[in-house]
Parts: structure tokens; C-alpha cells; sequence
């Protein structure tokens, strides 16, 4: 719609057409004013300045008598409080007539308005016209003579306009291939009723109905409804109305199953840290959205369904109706128009398969799977002990020996190959600090050993004795090569962090940052994006918000100032075979199905208190990370469910 300004320079023309004749005539008449002079035409800018106003919702300015001022910005808001909140509106000065001599001798004229209101969700406005009657404050003014009728037509003497508004079917989430993830389906909450049986049979039924639903604590849920009032329902789970275990359930004494609608997923949380949930809007997002979310309407309450829920949750149906004194009068409907879909890129069985690995782990910890060949997010999960943070793609930690793949490139862009060999040491002292490999370094892999196998043994003390071949600037150079070291990266549609890596440090923190910690820090989507680059040659950027708008930027993201070479890809991805056929992963990923091409890198990472284990991986098209923020290490704690995830023979 053409701005309120625009539109009523455009429409002013055909209203002093008049008056520009008239002009060209008197000039035609004198021969001492070459120049046609347009008349004044208080009026009509007495009109303009009132649509203005109107349009605006301020009267402050508007040409009104004193004593009018008050009560048309009272009446204002009482007749158009409830629309105005919804529906942006312009008003047009369509036609004013030439001034008049009134019965008094007073000055008058009229003009006509028209109200056009655009109303969200359709392409038909609600426009009406309205009639002003101006007069002459003086011999260069004009002020409106103030009516309600100038707001609305049928409104009378009392007349306000209310509206209803019904809410929208809310657009669905899908994932990879426009696969409905989630929609609002028919649900039951499920759970014990106190008061369908007597108050010691509580805590047995409950602890039956918690073993019926396969929790993981039916004493937990027991303790919860014992907490509960004594007429409570408690709420065990959510699932679908014609999910299996409804059967299974329905005949224990005191459950009690309540149908609702709600959106979801395969799962009541599924990709929950990610996508978030959907509920009845608080007080607070009702008083910030302008009267367009009312009390009861569902809407999201995080991730992205909060992020996107004004495209989600669509345009409720409008009826307008003017009510004078009992009589009613339907100005205006529309329909209901549905929120727009929300594509992601998310792959429904990698997903429950993430969340099944991750989620009922008593640490927080992350999957994340990417597609190499378009950067699409297909998994991102975090466990339960996340308490809803998404450790998956905003984690930040110490990425420990997964890094090395990182050190790898810079020692060979320095000029380094993988048969050269390196001292791989128990200790190595850096400026006073000993440094050492993990525990249970074999004594096998000590001595003189190739790049390669430095690499795939995992040797701190090998990578740190070559520290000043490369700086901690290579480094960063080496690490946005294959994606990593972007922070908190704008412009992909959704919350994403990318790693940190310093660009300068010496001492004992360069030598830490060689094997991925001191400064060093990543999430496991920021790790998975570097196997995801160095399988398909080239810096990735994770897609998650699927549009063309965000592909775009992540296409542009990809322009580092030292692009990967596929020989270098090449001696990577030795490397980290190497890992896998003779190294750190080859017992933790011996069952996967591997037809050559499986490549990983294990890494566990210290701080104060404990220990990460980390495990990226990638084959065929696809790339995985797997964290956990406290773990034995990475083959033995984050290995065995990089194998599940990949697939055991």
C-alpha cells in the first residue's frame, strides 16, 4: 500500500483542479504577473491535515476548534481503539467542494474522506467514505466542524466500532523435503486423577501408570502426584490420540485421559531446544504485540517458534461491527487466514534418532548432523540436562583433540606433509607448564612418528613440539578454512554460535590451542561443520531456516580468505581415516558399516573439574558431532553413540 503521504499527494490534483483553472485565467488577464499564481486553499488544507491526522491516530495537529479537540481524540479511541491496535489504516482526502457563504454569513465547505483499512491476511481492504464539514476560523483558516460520523458510518450519536477476531489455524514446521514436523494434532494429556480413586492407592497407580509409559523415574512422577492437591490431575505425558500407549493405559484405575489440541511433533518435545514450543501467550507477549494476540490465543513461547511466530501464527478472522444503542451492524468479514509453513532442514528419523541417543543423559550434551554437499542441518539435539539450552548449536567449549584436524592444515599450509615425522613424547614442557598425552597413550605410538599418525594416535605433546611452525593467526586462518571460528553468526534465521579461535596467542596458550583448548572454542554444531567441510572441500555454513534469503547468506559465508584446496581436503580426510583404521576411533567404531569412507577424529578436552568428550565423524554425505559436557573421553564416552547414530552392522 502506498504510504499516507503518497497517497494523498497523488489524490490532491482532481480536488484544486478548480482553482488552477481559475488561476490560469486571472493570469492570462494581467500583464504584470507573468508568473500563475495557485490561490490559497485553506480548506483543503484543513482536509488534508485532518486525514492526516487520522491516519496518524494524533489530533494534537489536527484543525479542530478548541472545544472540539478533546472530545474527538476521545471519541477516536473509543470508537477505533480495538480496530486500530489490529489493522493499519490510511485516510484519504478524495474531493473538497469550493467555499461557501453560509446562512450567517460565515465561510464553509466540505469535503470527502475515505478510510481504507488494510486488513492483514487478504488482499481486499475495508474502505469506506466519510463526510467533513469545515468552516472558516478567520479569512485564512478553516477548522473542522467535529461529528463521529467523520470516524464510521451507522454509528449514531454513541456509536463505537468492536471487533471479534478468530484465531488462525497456526502455519506447520516442516523439515527436510516439506515433511510435516509439526502441526496441531488431537492429543490426550494423560495422567492420574486423584479423584477417580482413594488417597492410598495414589502413589501404587501412579508408579503403574509411570511403568505403562516406559518414564524413566516412575517414583519421581509418584512423588509429584502425592505432592499435588488432593482433587489435582497430574499430567504424566502428552501424546497423540492414537498413539499405542493410549490402550495400554486406559484401563489402570485413576488415569485419566484429557483431549486437547496441541502442536507437535512426532514427539511432545521433539527437537525441543531447537524449535521450542507452543502455548497460550503470557501477559507480557499480549501487552507487547499491539492488540494482536489476545488472552487464550496459543502462540510460541521459545526457539523458533517464538522467533517466527508472527509468520506462524497467521491472521485471525475479522467481523467489524458498528453498535449504536442496541441496534448492531456488520460492517466487515474476513476468514481466518493460516500462518505460513516454516521449512527447515531437519530430517525427522535423524532427529529422533539424536534425541534418542542424547536425551536421557544425566550431563549436558549435543548431536548435531550435517549434509555436506548443502550445509543442511538434518540433527540437532540436546539432552534433557541441557534444561532446554540448545548445548547442540550454542554450546560453547574446549573442542580438545577434535581441533587437531584444524592444527593439520595450518602445519600443512607451513609446508609440512603427513609421512613427515614428529617427537611424540609422555611430557613436554612449555614455558614452565608440562604438558601431556591422555591417559592410556599407548607406548606403542611413542618415539619418532609420522604426521599422519600423530593424527591418529592423538599426540599432544608431538603437535605442541612444533609449535613454532605455525602461529596462533594460522591457526584462525586454518579454522575458518573449514568453517569454524564465526561466533554468534548473523543471518542464518535461527541462533547459531561457530566457534571462537584466537587470532593471537603465545606461550602456553598457543601451545594449548594447538590441541584445542586455552582460548579455543566451539559447539558441537561448530565441530560437525568442520567435518562437514573438510568432506565436501570447502567451508561449510549449516543451513537450518530453509529460504533462499538464509541460503544466500550461508553462500556468501563461505568466502574465507584462504579457501580449502581439494589437496589439502585430500590429506585430511587421511588423516582422519587413519583414525578410524588404526587410531583413537577404531574400537569405538569397529561395528559401523564402512565401505572406506568413514573418517573421525576423537577428542577430550580438561577444564577445572572434569573432562569433554567430543567425537566428529563423516561419511557419505553426511557429517556428525557428538558432545558431552562430562565424559570418560572421546572414544569412550562420546564413541559409542557416534557408532549407534551412524549404524552398527
Amino acid at each position: 500500500m502506498v504510504t499516507p503521504t503518497a497517497q494523498r499527494s497523488s489524490r490532491r490534483m482532481p480536488a484544486l483542479a478548480a482553482f488552477a483553472s481559475a488561476s490560469l485565467a486571472l493570469a492570462a488577464c494581467s500583464d504584470s504577473d507573468p508568473e500563475p499564481q495557485e490561490p490559497a486553499t485553506p480548506h483543503v488544507d484543513a482536509a488534508e491535515a485532518l486525514a492526516t491526522a487520522l491516519s496518524d491516530g494524533d489530533l494534537t495537529a489536527a484543525p479542530l476548534a478548541e472545544d472540539d479537540a478533546s472530545r474527538a481524540a476521545e471519541q477516536y479511541e473509543e470508537v477505533l481503539g480495538d480496530l486500530t491496535a489490529l489493522v493499519p489504516h490510511v485516510v484519504e482526502v478524495t474531493w473538497s467542494s469550493t467555499p461557501y457563504e453560509e446562512d450567517d454569513g460565515s465561510m464553509a465547505a466540505d469535503a470527502a474522506l475515505t478510510w481504507t483499512w488494510d486488513v492483514p491476511g487478504t488482499e481486499e481492504d475495508w474502505t469506506y467514505p466519510a463526510s467533513v464539514h469545515l468552516v472558516s476560523s478567520d479569512e485564512s483558516s478553516y477548522v473542522v466542524d467535529w461529528q463521529r460520523s467523520v470516524l464510521a458510518p451507522e454509528l449514531g450519536d454513541d456509536g463505537v466500532l468492536t471487533v471479534e477476531q478468530s484465531e488462525a489455524p497456526r502455519g506447520e514446521v516442516l523439515g527436510r523435503d516439506d515433511e510435516v514436523l509439526v502441526t496441531a494434532i488431537d492429543v490426550y494429556r494423560v495422567g492420574i486423577d486423584k479423584t477417580y480413586i482413594e488417597s492410598e492407592d495414589w502413589e501404587d497407580q501412579a508408579i503403574e501408570l509411570a511403568e505403562a509409559l516406559d518414564l524413566e523415574d516412575p517414583q519421581a512422577y509418584a512423588d509429584r502426584v502425592l505432592a499435588a492437591g488432593e482433587r489435582a490431575f497430574v499430567v504424566a505425558v502428552v501424546v497423540s490420540q492414537d498413539a499405542p500407549e493410549v490402550e495400554d493405559v486406559r484401563g489402570i484405575d485413576g488415569v485419566n485421559l484429557v483431549g486437547d489440541e496441541r502442536q507437535m511433533g512426532p514427539t511432545e518435545y521433539f527437537a525441543y531446544s531447537i524449535l521450542g514450543r507452543v502455548g497460550t501467550a503470557t501477559g507480557e507477549i499480549i501487552e507487547a504485540s499491539d492488540g494482536a494476540i489476545a488472552e487464550g490465543d496459543q502462540v510460541g513461547l521459545a526457539g523458533l517458534q517464538l522467533a517466527y511466530d508472527e509468520q506462524l501464527r497467521g491472521f485471525g478472522g475479522l467481523t467489524i461491527t458498528a453498535t449504536a444503542g442496541e441496534e448492531t451492524t456488520e460492517l466487515y468479514t474476513s476468514e481466518a487466514v493460516q500462518g505460513e509453513p516454516l521449512r527447515t532442514t531437519l530430517d525427522e528419523d535423524m532427529q529422533l534418532r539424536a534425541e534418542q541417543l542424547v536425551d536421557g543423559l544425566d550431563v549436558p550434551a549435543g548431536l548435531v548432523a550435517i549434509e555436506p554437499g548443502t550445509g543442511n542441518v538434518l540433527a540437532a539435539s540436546s539432552s534433557a540436562a541441557s534444561n532446554g539450552w540448545s548445548t547442540a548449536t550454542l554450546g560453547q567449549y574446549a573442542p580438545g583433540s577434535t581441533f587437531k584436524v584444524v592444527t593439520l592444515l595450518a602445519l600443512l599450509r607451513s609446508g609440512m606433509d603427513l609421512d613427515d615425522s614428529l617427537a611424540c613424547t609422555d611430557t613436554l614442557t612449555v614455558n614452565g607448564r608440562e604438558f601431556e598425552n591422555y591417559p592410556g597413550y599407548p607406548e606403542s605410538a611413542l618415539g619418532d612418528i609420522t604426521l599422519e599418525q600423530v593424527i591418529a594416535q592423538s599426540c599432544n605433546t608431538a603437535l605442541m613440539s612444533v609449535r613454532d611452525e605455525i602461529t596462533a593467526a594460522d591457526l584462525a586462518d586454518a579454522a575458518a578454512s573449514l568453517g569454524l571460528g564465526r561466533g554468534e553468526l548473523e543471518g542464518l534465521g535461527y541462533p547459531v554460535w561457530l566457534g571462537s579461535v584466537p587470532t593471537e596467542a603465545e606461550g602456553t596458550l598457543h601451545a594449548a590451542g594447538l590441541i584445542g583448548q586455552g582460548q579455543v572454542l566451539a559447539s558441537p554444531l561448530a565441530m560437525a561443520t568442520v567435518a562437514a567441510s573438510i568432506s565436501a572441500g570447502h567451508a561449510v555454513t549449516p543451513v537450518l531456516v530453509d529460504t533462499d534469503e538464509f541460503r544466500e547468506t550461508a553462500q556468501a559465508e563461505q568466502d574465507v580468505p584462504t579457501p580449502l584446496t581439494e589437496t589439502e581436503a585430500t590429506l585430511l580426510r587421511q588423516a582422519m581415516r587413519a583414525v578410524v583404521t588404526d587410531g583413537t576411533a577404531s574400537q569405538a567404531l569397529a561395528d559401523v558399516s564402512d565401505n572406506g569412507d568413514l573418517l573421525a577424529k576423537t577428542g577430550t578436552a580438561e577444564y577445572d573439574g572434569g573432562t569433554h568428550a567430543w567425537m566428529i565423524a563423516a561419511q557419505d554425505d553426511l557429517a556428525v558431532a557428538v558432545f558431552l559436557e562430562e565424559g570418560s573421553d572421546g572414544a569412550g564416552a562420546a564413541g559409542p553413540l557416534m557408532a549407534e547414530f551412524l549404524g552398527s552392522d
